[in-house]
């Protein structure tokens, strides 16, 4: 199938993609910051550059888009393959999977506990807030 946008659309398009201060990103900052919780974002210093970091917890939140970054659930509608240009996106996509497996070990060898909440997982703010606080306060790891 053919993209149905020219060249030049495609590329504003994706021109206006950003990777930080996203939607989804900035719904989990305020609801982490409304929990009473403070971070640090995009820090450099940790494997990564995690969204939000909680240094003296030594704990890290990943928010992921679903497409970007593969969400494994297969009832996950949002982590869908395109339908064009397969042979441009099925491998940019699986290096980000992979990349983001190589980031979850290089956490785990620096002691580094980390959260990765999906963009479909905003749903339900209810009980994302419950698994964010959890994982703050080490009630789950």
């Amino acid at each position: 199938m053919a993209d149905t946008l020219t060249k030049q659309e495609r590329s504003h398009r994706m021109a206006l993609i950003r990777s930080k201060g996203t939607g989804p990103e900035m719904i989990v900052r305020r609801l982490v910051h409304g929990l009473g919780f403070r971070y640090r974002l995009h820090s450099s210093s940790v494997p990564g550059k995690p969204d939000l970091v909680f240094a003296c917890r030594r704990k890290v939140l990943f928010v992921h888009g679903c497409f970007w970054h593969r969400h494994p659930d297969e009832s996950c509608k949002l982590a869908r393959m395109p339908k064009s240009r397969l042979e441009f996106w099925e491998p940019k996509l699986e290096r980000n999977r992979l990349r983001d497996e190589q980031v979850q070990i290089r956490l785990g060898e620096q002691e580094w506990k980390s959260l990765t909440i999906w963009e479909c997982q905003l749903n339900d703010l209810a009980s994302l807030a419950d698994r964010i606080r959890s994982f703050l306060n080490d009630e789950i790891h």
